[in-house]
Parts: structure tokens; C-alpha cells; sequence
């Protein structure tokens, strides 16, 4: 919002984790196509579609290697690496759209696209689940439960998927599992780019904040991969507080701000007449 940060990029502008879930957006609007979401991820880089100022100023290491590979391999899920070496949180950054698209859909089948798309660019399980139990929190709020609530649905969901399908992750997702998640002390939650600690942190600040600017504030005031716990805590902020809690001074300055209200207008109807095929 101030401008000339890390990047030395002007105010109002932002990063890729607005640039991909843009895409992802964009591509919903033709309906849920795993390789249609690679295709706008490549002409992100490439071509510089959905940037800010016409230019790519950063992108994540397993990102990159799984835009790349994009066009390479048959099955688009097979593009982003599956080491555990590579769970940034590169692709739970950009799934919100994803919530809001099959937000009145079965979860099983939610969860199930959650975990293909985060494949897209990051394709270990412990990647995918963490895509997925986002989605699923996102989706039980839209839906109308509340946070909290919606997080005790979520936390029961997973913790028996994990339990029955992927028992080695147990461990992994020890801190978004845990019971009384609120009451953790701040120097247990990092801001680091681990997808673990970025989804964690995520719904601490959300819970441990009355609004959506106090929950963004707190999620940025952590440091380290501020764009991105900012945009991961800032979508579920966004969604139990509603858009017009966003500070006028944020969101007036925005680059771009007529492209991404047609956007959201195309993204919005898709929604709805997904909506309509489901229920």
C-alpha cells in the first residue's frame, strides 16, 4: 500500500499470489478444467498475463519448475513436484477461487478438485491436503456457518481423512488439527512459506482478529512471506467479514482495479450457474 518495498514495486500493486488466483478465477470461468488452469498459469509467466504492470517480478522455485513441466507431461497433475522438499505454499496461495466455485458441491468431490489443482504446481500430498482443508473452510463458511464453526466441521473432516488415507501426514498437520487453535501463543505461529505454517497462521489471525483489517495487519506483522499469509488470511477475512469491511484506502488504489471488477463480475455469474447445477 506504501510502495517500494521489497520488490520496488508502486503502491497498489500486487503479487503473484493475487496473479495466479486471478487466473484460477479466470479459468473457472469456462468451468473446472485442470489443463485450461495450466494454460493461464503459463501466460502469467510467459506472457505476462494478469500482472500488475505488464512484467512477472517474482515467482516461487517449484512454481516455476511446475509451469515449465506444464506442457511436457499428459496429465497436468503431474507437473508440480512431489518431494516433501517442495510444500511452499505456492499453491494453496491462489485455490481460494476454487472454494467459491464448488462451494454448494459435494465435499467429497470439492475436496478431491482441491487436492488435483494444488498438483498443478504442488504435488505432494501434504500440499494437496492443505489446498484441500482450506477449500473446505472456506466453502462451510460461504455456505453460512461461522468461523469457528466452520473450523470444527473442517478440523473432524480431515482428521479422519488423514487418519484412514495418508496416516504419515498426521504429524504434518498437528497445528491446523489442534482443538483450541485460537489459544496458541504468538511465538508458536510462523510466517514463514511452508504451506503448513502459512495455513496455520492463517486461521489464527482470523480467529485471534474482530475485522478484516486487524486480521490482515496481524497476519503481515508476522513477517517473513507477508504477500502471501497476508493473501491466505486475508481470503477467509474476506469471506466472514464481507467486502465492504475491506478499508476504502486499500482497495481504491489497487492496479488494475476495472480489470479485476470485470473479473469478478465473469467469476461471479460461473458461480452461480455452478451453483445452480448442484443444488
Amino acid at each position: 500500500m506504501r510502495g517500494h518495498g521489497t520488490h520496488r514495486q508502486p503502491a497498489g500493486t500486487w503479487s503473484d499470489d493475487t496473479s495466479l488466483s486471478l487466473c484460477l478465477a479466470e479459468s473457472l470461468c469456462g468451468g473446472y478444467n485442470l489443463r485450461d488452469q495450466g494454460q493461464w498459469f503459463r501466460r502469467w509467466w510467459f506472457e505476462s498475463e494478469w500482472t500488475p504492470h505488464g512484467e512477472v517480478f517474482d515467482i516461487g522455485v517449484t512454481t516455476r519448475h511446475a509451469i515449465s513441466r506444464l506442457e511436457r507431461v499428459d496429465d497436468p497433475r503431474l507437473a508440480g513436484p512431489r518431494d516433501v522438499n517442495s510444500n511452499g505454499n505456492g499453491s494453496l496461495m491462489r485455490i481460494l477461487p476454487l472454494a467459491l466455485y464448488l462451494a454448494r458441491c459435494d465435499p467429497a468431490e470439492r475436496i478431491n478438485a482441491s487436492m488435483d489443482a494444488s498438483c498443478l504446481t504442488h504435488g505432494h500430498v501434504r500440499s494437496q491436503l492443505a489446498c484441500a482443508f482450506y477449500v473446505e473452510l472456506a466453502a462451510r463458511i460461504i455456505n453460512g456457518l461461522s468461523l469457528t464453526a466452520a473450523l470444527r466441521d473442517t478440523q473432524v473432516v480431515f482428521t479422519d481423512l488423514i487418519e484412514t488415507r495418508f496416516p504419515d501426514e498426521r504429524l504434518a498437520f498437528t497445528l491446523p488439527l489442534k482443538p483450541r487453535l485460537a489459544d496458541r501463543g504468538d511465538k508458536e505461529i510462523s510466517g514463514s512459506g511452508y504451506v503448513i505454517h502459512t495455513l496455520g497462521a492463517s486461521l489464527w489471525c482470523c480467529l485471534n482478529s474482530g475485522s478484516y483489517e486487524e486480521a490482515v495487519l496481524r497476519a503481515v506483522n508476522l513477517g517473513e512471506d507477508t504477500d502471501t499469509t497476508g493473501a491466505v488470511t486475508g481470503g477467509l477475512a474476506g469471506l466472514i467479514y464481507g467486502a465492504d469491511s475491506i478499508p476504502e484506502h486499500w482497495w481504491c488504489q489497487l492496479s488494475r482495479l476495472a480489470d479485476i471488477e470485470d473479473l469478478i463480475q465473469r467469476f461471479s455469474k460461473a458461480c452461480e450457474d455452478c451453483w445452480k447445477e448442484t443444488t
